[in-house]
């Protein structure tokens, strides 16, 4: 099979396609035939070898996928060869042609989703998921805002909190994103690059200010976020690239929370909460990844370019094979 392989950190350019051996399962494990491989930008952190995870060289990158179970191992008995699958995880990366998951990485996949949206739900869609409901503990008749709703993260955020009954703001830098979060169902859409637009969040909700913030640049925004939550309010931290100087006052009179995320904390129970909702919206029909580009698995370092330029993501990059 074809995968990409990294011998050495660094660039993009480091990401090789190779031959490699076909993938053969042990016991509790699967193998999945990929059509697609969803792109993430941790991928590139962990890429340049300066992340906290550093894999063993060489590896191949990638966490999420979906295609079709090409065989399985003993005691294997949730899916069987044939069926459609995304994967959450992997054992040996899914920037491939073949994937090796133990048998709880692997999802059923609805028909009427393509490959390319089930190679978007893992990463993105959990970490919505986590964000809003594990970590924020959103409820049905909150309001959230979702800062920077156009991208992978935020979309499926958009997406999951409008089918929960939550109250969604999403915000965006340009015309082509706000009408992408509207498109999505946010109730209302604000531009974070014009001035003022935080005053109009606090128009927009009578000055109450929101109850939870999903926050994808906490070293920019992280202070000001603090000034717009609600009583009681949390904050979400899902991104950030580097320190940011806050005014603790700000979350005290509010008796607001900071909490962090990271999808890799996540145990086993929340794994099987989360996918069993992400199912449920796949196959109602109430989550529906956006795809911003398909690109060949060959230019991998293409994809990760493109997905760390950052401002105006619409959507989700994945590989296809």
């Amino acid at each position: 099979m074809k995968a990409i392989r990294v011998h050495e950190f660094g660039g993009p350019e480091v990401m090789k396609l190779e031959e490699v051996a076909d993938l053969t399962p042990g016991a509790g494990q699967v193998v999945v035939r990929l059509h697609a491989a969803g792109v993430n930008p941790v991928e590139s952190y962990v890429r340049t070898g300066t992340y906290a995870m550093k894999p063993n060289l060489p590896y191949t990158p990638g966490n999420d996928g979906a295609g079709v179970i090409a065989a399985v191992g003993a005691s294997v008995t949730r899916v069987k060869t044939g069926d459609r699958v995304y994967t959450s995880g992997a054992l040996n990366g899914t920037y491939a042609e073949q994937a090796l998951c133990l048998e709880a990485q692997v999802h059923p996949l609805p028909d009427n989703v393509s490959f390319e949206q089930g190679a978007a739900m893992g990463v993105a869609y959990g970490t919505a998921y986590r964000g809003l409901f594990q970590r924020g503990d959103a409820k049905s008749g909150e309001t959230v805002l979702v800062h920077g709703a156009s991208g992978g993260v935020g979309t499926a955020a958009v997406q999951q909190a409008r089918a929960a009954g939550i109250t969604v703001i999403g915000t965006a830098g340009s015309d082509a994103g706000l009408k992408l979060v509207k498109e999505q169902g946010a109730h209302h859409v604000l531009n974070h690059a014009s001035e003022g637009y935080l005053d109009e969040l606090m128009k927009l909700t009578e000055g109450r200010g929101v109850d939870v913030i999903l926050e994808m640049l906490a070293n920019k925004n992280l202070g000001k976020d603090l000034t717009v939550l609600a009583k009681k309010g949390r904050v979400v931290v899902i991104g950030s690239r580097g320190p940011v100087e806050i005014n603790p006052r700000d979350a005290m009179g509010r008796e607001a929370d900071i909490r962090g995320l990271t999808l890799f904390a996540t145990s086993e129970a929340e794994a099987r909460q989360m996918h069993a909702a992400l199912i449920a919206g796949l196959e109602n029909g109430t989550l529906r990844p956006v795809i911003a580009q398909k690109i060949p698995l060959s230019e991998a370092a293409r994809a990760h370019v493109e997905i760390m330029k950052h401002s105006g993501a619409l959507g989700k990059i994945v590989l296809v094979t």
